[in-house]
């Protein structure tokens, strides 16, 4: 797991402060990256971002957001976050694009924690 993390940092994550904020607990952070690869938001906001169900993908996407701003995945936070404002805003072109960021910083995440995306 050591080289996931060193993979995650080098990809731009921000694994000090989410080691701040578990308190130094190594094992407890990576174990929740474990999780996080299968949080069943990813599959809600895809279902709903391809049904265009816009509310139900902010849910989706705010979920992830905190989460993966929580773990320090700067990448995939930030696109969280311009997903979440064009839904918030009802911007849903902007959001459709924003969704194909998401997408492939979520792949890049779930690359190097050995998931098949």
């Amino acid at each position: 797991m050591t080289d996931k993390v060193e993979k995650l940092r080098a990809w731009g994550c921000d694994i000090e402060d989410a080691m701040k904020r578990l308190l130094g607990d190594d094992g407890f952070y990576r174990t929740c990256l474990e999780i996080f690869t299968g949080d069943e938001s990813f599959e809600k906001l895809d279902a709903s971002m391809d049904n265009q169900y816009y509310k139900e993908a902010f849910e989706a996407a705010h979920t992830l957001k905190g989460v993966s701003g929580n773990l320090g995945l700067t990448p995939l936070y930030e696109a969280l976050c311009l997903l979440v404002e064009a839904l918030r805003a009802g911007r849903f072109s902007d959001a459709d694009q924003y969704y194909v960021q998401v997408r492939l910083a979520r792949d890049t995440f779930l690359q190097i924690m050995g998931e098949e995306p």
